[in-house]
Order: C-alpha cells, then structure tokens, then sequence
C-alpha cells in the first residue's frame, strides 16, 4: 500500500483531535455515545482508527476490537499506545483501507465504530453499507461520526476572514479536493437512507453544532469560559442540532 495523506498527520494528530480545548470535548461527546451502545465483552471493529485512541478507550472498558485503518502511520501510532496500555489482546490492529475492508469484513462483530470524519473520505458508502449489514450481528449497534454539510460556525469564520469559497466548501457537488482525494460531506438523511434497510436510525446528535471546529482551537483556548458554556448547551439540544454541526454521532442499529 502506498504512503497515505494521512500519514503525514499520524504525529500531531491527538493535539488537536485528543488534548485540545475542543478536541477534548468532542472526544467526551462521542465516548458518552460510545458508553451508552457499546458494553464489556462486546467485540467491535472500527473503521478508520486513527491513532488507536477510541479502541483503547473502549478496550480498557472490556471491549475486544478489531481496528482497521489505510495509514500506515497512523497505526504505527496506534500500536504504540496499545502497548503502552498494555491492551494488544484485546486490539487487532490491521493496515487496511475500507474499500479493502469491505470484500473480505469478517465477523461477526457486535458493533460497529467509525468516528470523526473517517467515512467522509469513502468515495460510495454503500459497500460499507452492505459490509456492515453482513457482518454486526443483528441488534449490534453501529456508532458513524460523519462530517456533515451545513455548519454555521464554518461560515461565520471564514466570511470573517474574506474566504467565502472557503465558508461553503461543504455544499460543494462532488466534494472537496484534499491531498489527492476527494472529501464528502453527506446528511445525515442521505447516510440513514444509505443503511437502510439493513439498519434502523436509533438516534443522531451533534459534535460542534455550538462549539467551534477545531481549525479554531487558538481562539478557544483563549475563551475557555465561553467555551465551557457552549459546551453545556450543545449537550442539552444535541439532538436537535445535528444537522448544523461539524460532525453527527449517528447510531444504527443491525435489524
């Protein structure tokens, strides 16, 4: 497999999506989600796993997961922090891409994972569709994190800056080109619509509908009060605000 965009990101990647001000929040955001569907003993797999920092989370909780991920940097450093955690039993790391993931899925998991973004990068999310109805047990739940088409924060921050092709890249009709790929961001309608009829919609909330992306996160770190506040309000409408936000917690469940 040749090298990966991603690659070149694999070293700084927890600053802005683990310990940041708002990387922090986002991660807490998806874990209450992740606590919420997933419980000890399950096996799940994950596609697209970063730095591996969701399948020790989940593995430290007693979870088994089978971790998938086109990077190869990403899971060099995502075998590192296994080991540091002393998890390597209960996480399977494999240099795979989804497309490849999608011929030969394995299973049968009791859920699945893909989280911040990671499908947004996926050219057709119908052989994911099909691979996950093949492979999560039925009543397995599936938790999609998916970068989403309309976010007000976007725009206000790049029209501020003199950027308007910027602010509305996200309604762009084939997407947005990002080294060397193509970057999609579908509703969540059309990424139900996707999964059906192999799975049911249990629930969608948002992850930055009030809070800022995390291109802003020098900006939040200098207003951390304001920050917390956004926080606090953005869990109490998530729901009601997934589809003007950074990123949706979609959660399936295998019929």
């Amino acid at each position: 497999m040749t090298a990966d965009p991603f690659d070149a990101l694999a070293a700084g990647y927890d600053d802005a999506f683990t310990a940041g001000v708002l990387g922090t929040r986002m991660r807490a955001a998806v874990r209450r989600r992740l606590d919420a569907c997933f419980a000890g003993g399950q096996h799940l797999v994950e596609l697209g796993c970063g730095t591996g920092e969701d399948a020790v989370y989940l593995a430290g909780r007693g979870l088994e997961v089978t971790a998938i991920d086109r990077s190869a940097a990403m899971v060099d450093a995502a075998r590192e922090k296994v080991a540091r955690a002393g998890l390597a039993d209960r996480v399977h790391l494999r240099h795979q891409s989804i497309e490849a993931w999608t011929a030969d899925p394995g299973g049968p998991f009791d859920g699945a994972l893909s989280n911040f973004g990671v499908l947004n990068c996926v050219d057709d999310l119908a052989p994911v569709a099909r691979a996950l109805a093949a492979s999560v047990r039925s009543g397995g739940r599936a938790v999609l994190v998916v970068m989403g088409p309309l976010v007000p924060w976007e725009w206000l921050w790049f029209l501020a800056r003199g950027r308007p092709r910027d602010a509305f890249r996200r309604r762009r009709r084939g997407g947005v080109a990002w080294r060397g790929q193509q970057v999609r961001y579908p509703s969540p309608r059309t990424v139900r619509r996707t999964f059906r009829p192999a799975f049911r919609a249990r629930r969608t909330s948002a992850v930055g509908a009030l809070l800022p992306p995390t291109y802003a996160e020098s900006w939040a770190a200098r207003h951390p009060r304001l920050i917390d506040g956004l926080d606090r309000w953005e869990r109490r409408v998530e729901c009601q605000l997934a589809w003007l936000a950074d990123h949706y917690v979609l959660e399936l469940e295998r019929r």
